[in-house]
């Protein structure tokens, strides 16, 4: 009877021992995530852990965190942004393929991960970055001055409106987007700007009879460049027998300021 109970005894110390060693956690350190493509901007945020594909968290970039798990495991990393700029609706990019990589976790060590994603391989693009050729934007009919092309100190080129003494609207369209996915399926705008007012992202939907102008973000002033990913899916997939869309960024004349100017690079529509 005797020997019975040291037995459990020992069981138990062991199960105890081993409990114990299992709070001891490593550390995850994500300083960023980068983007695997040359000469695009991004404005990842947000690091999405799995470890076996299970959910960890969510964290904020530069990132160092406690895990809990020990030993051989997989490790799935999805870049995280801001939908439509806003904190509040943090999501993992659609377009971005996951990190993955098999990890020893160690406990008490600290594991730096140089984690980078790559857009889907299926992902379809319109692009404006200002670079070729011709353009893929233009003015639209209420516009009341013209689409600008500048080149900065390190030679790239980005586009602008500027607006001065009676001039009243400026806004520019892409071409005809045909084959806008919908039924749900995610679009985003890609964009990088800086401006010093207010200005509009909207959709125009064309029918076959008529066209239908849709507001959908007005974005901050930001003195210097920022990025910034806008939802356009519900827009699109409410635009049932649409033959057509347009993307198009606008600013009204705010005369409070001298004059208004907004610069935009790197236009991009991704589905």
């Amino acid at each position: 009877m005797k020997k019975v109970t040291y037995l459990v005894a020992l069981l138990i110390i062991s199960a105890c021992q081993k409990e114990e060693s299992n709070t001891t956690p490593c550390y995850l350190k994500i300083n960023t995530i980068t983007l695997d493509e040359n000469n695009t901007t991004t404005n990842i945020t947000d690091a999405w852990v799995y470890i076996d594909d299970q959910l960890q968290g969510v964290y904020e970039l530069p990132a160092n965190f406690p895990v809990l798990a020990v030993g051989e495991h997989k490790l799935r990393i999805k870049a995280g942004i801001k939908s439509n700029g806003i904190a509040s609706s943090r999501i993992t990019y659609p377009f971005f393929a996951s990190f993955i990589d098999t990890v020893m976790f160690i406990p008490d060590t600290i594991i730096a991960i140089n984690s980078t994603v790559s857009y889907l391989e299926d992902a379809h693009f319109f692009l404006e970055d200002f670079e070729g050729a011709g353009l893929n934007l233009e003015t639209t009919a209420i516009s009341d001055t013209t689409l600008l092309e500048f080149t900065d100190m390190l030679g790239n080129q980005y586009g602008g409106g500027v607006l001065d003494d009676l001039l009243i609207t400026f806004e520019i369209a892409t071409d005809e987007l045909l084959d806008l996915p919908q039924a749900g399926a995610p679009v985003f705008l890609e964009l990088d700007y800086k401006a010093n007012t207010q200005f509009l992202v909207g959709v125009y939907v064309n029918y076959p009879q008529s066209v239908v102008q849709k507001d959908l973000l007005w974005i901050n002033p930001k003195q210097d460049w920022n990025k910034i990913y806008i939802n356009l899916t519900q827009s699109i997939s409410e635009g049932i027998n649409a033959t057509s869309f347009k993307v198009f960024i606008g600013m009204k004349r705010d005369f409070s300021l001298d004059k208004n100017e907004l610069y935009f690079d790197n236009v991009k529509v991704v589905y």
